[in-house]
């Protein structure tokens, strides 16, 4: 059964796959030195990232940022810590669940957030066309 299954996928399919992770993996190195190159560590951009990026509202909570960065409730938490110590982020009380804590940008996480944004957008879009023509082809 492996057998047929291995020649059910052609050359070209695993080419493509190779140059999909290769393009993935190019662009994340590229994302976690210009993070570094501006004091944060990717984690720590990628929190902040996360927390603009919220579909509909400005915040996220713990559990959200948990599923986003797809890392463990209690390891986030510390990672929160560690941007609100640097004045990153800041914690609030959610006024409709008490039991929930909302995690906010501050203007110093925005700007920083900000800055990086233009840096990975002018990047994104040379990644864009190589992502565009491995996929292009599935």
């Amino acid at each position: 059964m492996a057998r047929s299954a291995h020649a059910a996928i052609s050359k070209a399919a695993f080419e493509r796959l190779s140059e999909f992770r290769y393009q993935m993996r190019r662009f994340q190195r590229f994302s976690e030195r210009a993070a570094r190159s501006h004091g944060v560590t990717p984690l720590q951009y990628l929190l902040l990232l996360h927390i603009r990026g919220h579909a509909g509202r400005d915040y996220a909570n713990v559990g959200e940022l948990a599923e986003r960065l797809q890392a463990h409730q209690h390891g986030v938490v510390a990672l929160i810590s560690r941007c609100a110590a640097r004045g990153l982020v800041i914690r609030r009380t959610s006024k409709q669940d008490r039991r929930q804590v909302e995690v906010h940008l501050s203007r110093k996480g925005e700007r920083l957030l900000v800055r990086l944004a233009f840096v990975h957008r002018s990047e994104f879009k040379t990644f864009r066309k190589a992502f565009a023509a491995v996929l292009g082809d599935t």
